[in-house]
């Protein structure tokens, strides 16, 4: 006889995750209702398998800082964006379905304003989204289903800029959204920095160093 439990009942400690098999779709639509948007656990669906992650204090404080650190960068040149943070991405179509850590309009910013959900058969993807690989790593073939132009990823080594082409990731050295910056450099030192002097300095700190790459 089958033992039935509530996902509610389970209780996941930082750093661990569960993952579940042979999950169809109705099901993941299921546990995301029965989970709520209340929660710090993460879900990666990717064609029958769940991951569950429940992430690190380490992982969300990386999370933060990164994700000021491009939002200053964007408000220094002067480029608009939406963030909807870790809304869950998913297509029925592609049996995928994602929550980043942080995920950003920018080249379509203005199809998002005032927009708390999405639809991916319908609506464009995110152009960009942060994923902190502290306590697992990133499912890299569910974001190509999504065709995500460009992801970050911070693992323990710094930061990676993954960027779609032909349908597949590839490692680059320069972003797609800030092709004539030095960003893994520059979010690499000042993350560092946020370490020892702090987040406020850190991100002043930055902001003035942007300044000082932008033509005069």
């Amino acid at each position: 006889m089958a033992v039935q439990l509530q996902l509610t009942q389970l209780e996941l400690v930082p750093g661990q995750r569960i993952v579940l098999r042979k999950v169809n779709w109705q099901q993941f639509e299921d546990i995301l209702e029965e989970l709520s948007d209340h929660r710090s656990s993460r879900l990666v669906y990717f064609k029958g398998t769940l991951e569950i992650v429940a992430p690190l204090p380490k992982h969300e404080q990386v999370k933060v800082v990164i994700s000021y650190l491009l939002t200053t960068l964007l408000d220094e040149l002067d480029r608009d964006w939406e963030s909807l943070g870790s809304t869950t991405l998913k297509r029925q179509a592609m049996q995928v379905g994602v929550e980043p850590d942080d995920c950003f309009y920018i080249q379509n910013h203005a199809l998002m304003i005032g927009r708390d959900r999405i639809d991916l058969s319908v609506d464009p993807p995110p152009d960009l989204a942060l994923e902190i690989d502290l306590t697992s790593r990133t499912q890299l073939s569910a974001y190509e289903a999504l065709q995500v132009p460009e992801i970050w990823r911070y693992e323990q080594g710094g930061l990676q800029i993954n960027v779609l082409r032909d349908g597949h990731y590839v490692e680059s050295p320069v972003s797609l959204t800030f092709p004539d910056f030095p960003v893994i450099e520059g979010i690499s030192r000042f993350l560092e920095m946020s370490r020892t002097t702090g987040t406020r300095p850190a991100l002043k700190a930055f902001r003035q160093w942007v300044r000082e790459q932008l033509p005069k």
